[in-house]
């Protein structure tokens, strides 16, 4: 914990697993899980800069990805059954786990891979230790961050308590140029052409409160655990933006849609309030008897999402300016009780056999309504009072002529009826596993839109996935792994309502499909592994995943709600696709050439993916090319000191859908720290982290209909690009 270099673990078990301890991200003081896995192959973000919330493995969107956390599932508010990674903090993270291909044991909701989240436990600590620091931003705020660890020995078995504080805040600068036709087909466009230009201010400001503990109990036939894991985030998402009709300066409102005159266009206001709660709770019973051993877990894990979004827009570009405001409430319940039963006896004296079933019961209720006022003003001079408090224009919502949307207010029940079986053998420096499992899925859908009928439907499909893997050692440091596997993805929820969601996807309108059968795909995992030395490792993975029964939206016909020129969507399965690459990664000190205190480490990852779409062939959206990072650690033992760098890079994404396409680029991010020790309890450590302004650039390309975007006729082409500056902290660790 206090200074000492940690490399990539060379895993044991039969499938391809790369595990990183919690120690390999500590020196640089992550923050959250998914600031920590931005250092592990082949993990892509295209979150916000400075952010890391929807981990993307192999860079697929994040709902290809089994997020589990000591090794079960927890429900988050995500839409594509993902979870977020920046609500774990990293302080409770024993080690983080990359799972390449999937076994019978687990879920096969894994079609990119797995990460799982392993937290501390009482077995891992004999004492405990409190860290506190601070974090400064480029805009002058400070952000306070406590945290506090103790594991111990109470009555038969070990406790592990710890909990954490963390101030967040994001800010962040924008800016849009948009053109009425694209560089395609004007190639000397520049600011002169600019249609109109948006500059915005975006700020994410909130606190995260953490907690987690177990309670283990280890005996020579029976083992018993119990664990509890909980987070709160209360966040301020305030967003301001102003549209000018101009490329450069600042202008006050504009008289009229026929003043030609330079001025603001529209002045906008957006303030979300969220308030969001996860917690989830597991009991663990193991024993070994004369047939083997038994092994039953039950869970209980619970997300709450309560927000409230207002938007205040004023606009200028008519002959009567108007003010138009919006509320919507939000809450998203989601709860699942799940039971794994399995039981595991020996054939012979190497292989043995493993037998088990999933429970589990899942149902999420959403709720999301929109309500509008919008009425004329008397004059541009409105702009004065509105720039001071746009909250002011507005009269109270649910008054006499307020306009109250669709919306969406639904309930998802969903049961999973799971069973597998499998063998596994060792002899030698060969083991393997091989194993089938099957999943019955059904689910009803119950919504209570006012406008549908009807409002209640059902489905329910099953599906066989079979797994195999091999380990094979060729000598004591190379080594050989081999996986096949076939996994599946569940439709998303918002797929799966039957509801209309007006503006959904751009401006167009989504219907659901209740209807909808999951994905699934035949994977190939091929690596090699060599190490270097006491500690290092170097390893080469070459992936395959052949995806069937693809999920992606179509054009209905129907027109949208924002008028001409927008459609309704709605999602199918259809077509197939395939997703591969390679990765490498390579962590080791430098005790070869004579300096054992120097660690280096880092990873490449190239991606590819092919998918046909209405207009032809793509990338799967939202697939970086590739991504890279690395760095150092040098420790000064006699100076009690250490220091390092990490350097990180991402390719480009392109999705594509109906009405749009986006292109995101990022910059590079640096971060270094600097570690000072005193005694064997004491350590300090300055950490700079987006030291290279990160940013993040999109290219938007907008057309009103199918043919228009089939024959490349622009709507609109706009560039937007979002900038934030460096983030320091200063933390310091007492252990005791």
């Amino acid at each position: 914990m206090l200074g000492k270099i940690n490399y990539r673990n060379r895993s044991e078990s039969t499938e391809p697993v790369l595990v990183y301890d919690q120690e390999y991200f500590q020196r640089f003081e992550p923050l959250t899980a998914g600031d920590a896995l931005k250092r592990v192959p082949s993990v892509t973000f295209l979150s916000d800069v400075i952010e890391s919330d929807g981990a993307r493995l192999r860079g697929l969107a994040p709902g290809y990805t089994q997020i589990l956390i000591n090794g079960e599932k927890v429900p988050g508010s995500n839409a594509d059954r993902s979870f977020f990674m920046d609500r774990i903090p990293a302080e409770l993270i024993s080690r983080v786990e990359i799972v390449r291909s999937s076994s019978a044991r687990r879920s096969g909701d894994a079609m990119a891979g797995t990460l799982n989240i392993v937290l501390r436990d009482g077995y891992q600590l004999d004492g405990g230790y409190v860290r506190a620091g601070a974090l400064h931003f480029d805009d002058g705020k400070w952000k306070p961050s406590f945290g506090a660890v103790w594991g111990g020995e109470v009555g038969p078995g070990r406790l592990l308590l710890g909990a954490n504080v963390q101030g967040r805040y994001n800010p962040k600068k924008k800016v849009s140029y948009r053109y009425g036709d694209s560089p395609e087909n004007d190639p000397q466009m520049d600011l002169d052409k600019v249609d109109n230009r948006e500059d915005q201010r975006d700020t994410r400001n909130g606190t995260d409160y953490s907690a987690n503990a177990t309670y283990k109990i280890e005996g020579d036939n029976t083992d018993f655990e119990l664990n509890g894991f909980y987070v709160r985030t209360d966040r301020t998402e305030d967003e301001r933006s102003h549209e000018y009709n101009v490329a450069t300066g600042n202008y006050g409102p504009v008289a009229g849609e026929d003043d030609e005159n330079p001025g603001l266009l529209i002045d906008n206001a957006n303030v979300n309030e969220i308030d969001q709660q996860t917690y989830s709770i597991s009991g663990k019973l193991a024993h070994k008897w004369s047939l083997g051993k038994t092994t039953l877990k039950v869970g209980y894990a619970d997300f709450d999402q309560d927000s409230v979004e207002t938007e205040y827009e004023l606009e200028f570009d008519r002959k009567t300016p108007r003010l138009t405001a919006d509320l919507t409430p939000t809450r998203i319940k989601d709860k699942e009780f799940s039971i794994k039963l399995d039981h595991e006896f020996p054939v012979t004296d190497s292989v043995d056999f493993v037998v088990g079933g999933f429970f589990q019961n899942k149902t999420r209720d959403t709720l999301i309504r929109t309500t509008r006022n919008r009425f004329n003003v008397a004059s541009a001079r409105i702009w004065d009072q509105f720039s001071q408090n746009p909250t002011d224009l507005n009269t109270e919502f649910g008054e006499p002529g307020a306009e109250t949307d669709s919306g969406n207010d639904n309930r998802l029940k969903e049961k999973r009826r799971d069973v597998f079986a499998m063998f596994e053998g060792k002899g030698g420096a060969f083991s393997w596993e091989a194993g089938l499992r099957y999943e019955h899925t059904s689910y009803d859908i119950h919504d209570n839109t006012a406008d549908l009928r009807p409002g209640y439907q059902q489905n329910k499909y099953g599906m066989l996935l079979p797994s195999a893997s091999i380990k094979f050692d060729l000598t004591g440091k190379d080594r050989i792994t081999a996986s096949v596997a076939r996994t599946n993805r569940r439709p998303d929820f918002n797929y799966l309502t039957p509801s209309l969601l007006e503006a959904e996807m751009g401006d167009n309108d989504l219907i659901g499909n209740p209807q909808l059968d999951p994905e699934s795909a035949w994977g190939v995992d091929i690596g090699y592994e060599h190490r270097l030395g006491r500690t290092g490792v170097a390893g080469i993975n070459f992936f395959y995943r052949d995806v069937k029964n693809l999920i992606e939206l179509h054009n209905t016909g129907e027109e949208g709600s924002e008028g001409p020129g927008t459609f309704v969507l709605q999602p199918r399965n259809t077509g197939d696709g395939k997703v591969y690459g390679v990765e490498f990664d390579l962590s080791t000190d430098l005790g070869f050439i004579g300096l054992p205190d120097t660690g280096i480490f880092g990873n490449v990852s190239w991606l590819d993916s092919d998918i046909s779409d209405v207009f032809g062939k793509r990338r799967f959206n939202g697939q970086s090319k590739y991504v890279y990072n690395f760095g150092f650690i040098q420790d000064i033992p006699s100076f009690g000191a250490a220091f390092g760098a990490t350097y990180r890079k991402q390719g480009a994404a392109i999705d594509r859908t109906v009405g749009e396409e986006v292109t995101t680029t990022y910059g590079a991010d640096l971060e270094v720290f600097v570690e000072k020790r005193f005694g064997k309890n004491f350590t300090i450590r300055a950490v700079g982290s987006n030291l290279l302004n990160g940013k993040k650039r999109e290219t938007f390309n907008k057309f009103n209909t199918f043919e228009e975007q089939n024959e490349r006729d622009f709507d609109e082409y706009e560039l937007e690009a979002e900038k934030a500056g460096p983030v320091f902290q200063v933390m310091a660790r007492f252990a005791f």
